[in-house]
């Protein structure tokens, strides 16, 4: 039934007649829903009427229903509801195919010893772990302290040299302005830096991994070589510590791995495009520009690509920054969130946006691996 008087819990007609001339509300199971007519852009009207059903407790979006503009507002629901058995059992796969590619690490076969393995690759394990999930845990912190809507951490398990392709949060609400665009973005990157110095130190300081030269002179052995960042460098030299031995029988302890794996995550994420952490902390610091910067990138992808085909000779190094060439042609397309409120950003912020774009710099090598047969 039509009416045009508002629920209880929601925000007073007067305070949106200014900007949505509300012809009808209704109720909807939880929902509230306010049909009308947008008086001003769809920009203004949002930064006028979001905060309000915010001050409600409900997060609001503007849409159509049958060709009728409507601003529905659901509510405001911040964190789990209940055991979030996807994130639990995914965490818990990543921990077996982790603790299985560590044993790979250590030369222990986990189907003849699995004791073995278990105690050679824990860690392997909690250092990718830990930096993984300390990223995560950055952004979705920052997005409590906001009240930004955001699922928990999805791991992602993968038969790969490391046991994962990483972990990824959901940003399930609106963006309220820049300053929460721009920390949310930021806080993954800055967190997993800070896990990442501590596991590299820490793999530093354990013994290498020693393996026979029987193993290394069988037909299907594999040698994979690590291109070692700038910070993973710099890390190792004031420590006094090698990443590199006259020995081939040695090599550095697996969870100096992991290390580089927190660099090489932190790099990727910073790239400048579309939903990455770099594309919201651009687009956090230069508003819609952030668009010429996002077109950019994928032609320096690819142009990477190219010098390291063609001048480092490296085809696996080329085949990783021509693939996310094209992810990040798809990264541009969608593009970053945008803010409800879109007001410039402090001094402050754009300061340590660009300092954290430099420590993702420390974090890059061309070559980050290299597969020998």
């Amino acid at each position: 039934m039509a009416s045009t008087e508002p629920p209880e819990a929601g925000p007073p007609l007067d305070r949106l007649n200014s900007v949505f001339r509300v012809y009808d509300v209704r109720e909807e199971g939880d929902q509230l829903v306010y049909y009308g007519e947008p008086l001003v852009p769809h920009d203004r009207l949002m930064k006028t009427v979001w905060p309000l059903f915010r001050e409600a407790g409900y997060e609001a979006s503007l849409t159509t229903r049958t060709g009728e503009y409507a601003i529905v507002a659901e509510p405001l629901d911040l964190g789990p509801d209940g055991v979030p058995w996807k994130n639990v059992l995914l965490f818990l796969a990543t921990v077996v195919s982790t603790l299985w590619a560590g044993a790979s690490w250590y030369h222990v076969n986990p189907l003849t010893n699995p004791v073995l393995a278990l105690q050679e690759a824990w860690p392997f394990a909690l250092a990718v772990l830990g930096v993984l999930g300390t990223h995560e845990l950055g952004h979705y912190v920052m997005s409590r302290y906001h009240g930004v809507d955001a699922t928990l951490p999805y791991f992602i398990p993968m038969p790969t040299l490391i046991g994962t392709m990483g972990a990824v949060i959901r940003m399930k609400g609106q963006m309220p302005d820049r300053e929460a665009l721009f920390d949310i973005g930021i806080a993954g990157p800055l967190a997993g830096l800070v896990a990442t110095v501590v596991v590299t130190a820490v793999g530093l300081t354990m013994e290498p991994v020693t393996v026979s030269q029987e193993f290394i002179r069988q037909s299907s052995t594999v040698q994979v070589e690590f291109g070692y960042p700038p910070l993973l460098k710099g890390i190792a030299a004031l420590m006094g510590e090698q990443l590199t031995y006259d020995d081939p029988t040695k090599s550095v302890n697996p969870v100096v791995i992991g290390g580089w794996v927190g660099m090489f995550v932190t790099f990727l994420n910073l790239i400048p495009v579309g939903q990455l952490d770099g594309g919201h902390i651009v687009r956090a610091i230069i508003g819609e520009r952030q668009e010429s910067v996002a077109a950019l990138v994928p032609a320096a992808l690819f142009g990477l690509a190219a010098y390291v085909f063609y001048v480092l000779d490296v085809s696996n190094a080329t085949v990783l920054w021509v693939i996310w060439g094209f992810l990040s042609m798809f990264f541009a397309y969608v593009g970053p969130a945008n803010p409800i409120d879109d007001d410039d950003l402090d001094p402050r912020r754009k300061l340590l946006g660009v300092f954290t774009f430099v420590l993702g710099l420390l974090c890059f090598t061309p070559t980050p691996i290299e597969i020998v047969p």
